[in-house]
């Protein structure tokens, strides 16, 4: 259908757990970063070779890891995605003043609050409109009954999870039990981190 397969990439986090460095160990946070980086990008090869052998992977997004303490993002301080052939890693290649960001982060469209990392920046003013003046949905209802009505935003990166919207009544209600939990628990760690 002409979709785009990305990777969902996580490597950082993997790493620091792989490899059981903790921070205290080194002089500075960016000597242990850098250490934590060289592992991850070998994580990050070994993993996108694998996915490549299926399909020609040329777009990346981090995953946001909510109960890590580090950002995913952190290996592209270090290295470039673009040094394999990656085009785009959406946090780093889309004007969010210009495009719409619609994410499913918490299980729910309007999860601002209970996001650690599924954030975007946008500058307070645009030519499009202010960031204020974006569109808030909470229910799927709502985002169909915009796009019929031609009311929602023209250009628009929707990320989801498709197991979060399922038909079936047991793993619907399990991944709804589950989510609401960890949006309790994502609070107090935003909450702590600030």
């Amino acid at each position: 259908m002409g979709h785009e397969i990305g990777y969902h990439y996580e490597t950082f986090d993997e790493a620091v757990k792989s490899s059981g460095f903790q921070v205290s160990g080194f002089k500075s946070t960016e000597e242990f970063e850098i250490e934590i980086a060289k592992i991850a990008i070998e994580l990050f090869e070994e993993h996108l070779e694998k996915l490549r052998k299926y399909y020609p992977v040329k777009t990346i997004c981090m995953h946001g890891s909510p109960l890590s303490k580090y950002d995913n993002k952190l290996l592209w301080k270090y290295y470039n995605y673009k040094d394999y052939g990656i085009i785009g890693e959406p946090y780093f290649d889309i004007d969010f003043n210009e495009i719409f960001y619609l994410t499913d982060t918490g299980r729910r469209w309007d999860g601002d609050r209970v996001s650690i990392r599924d954030k975007v920046n946008r500058s307070p003013i645009t030519d499009y409109q202010s960031q204020d003046n974006w569109p808030t949905y909470h229910s799927t209802s709502q985002i169909t009954e915009a796009i019929e009505s031609g009311t929602f935003p023209s250009k628009a990166m929707i990320t989801f999870h498709p197991q979060r919207w399922t038909d079936k009544p047991v793993p619907w209600m399990k991944e709804l039990l589950l989510q609401n939990v960890k949006n309790v628990i994502k609070k107090i760690l935003i909450r702590s981190r600030t």
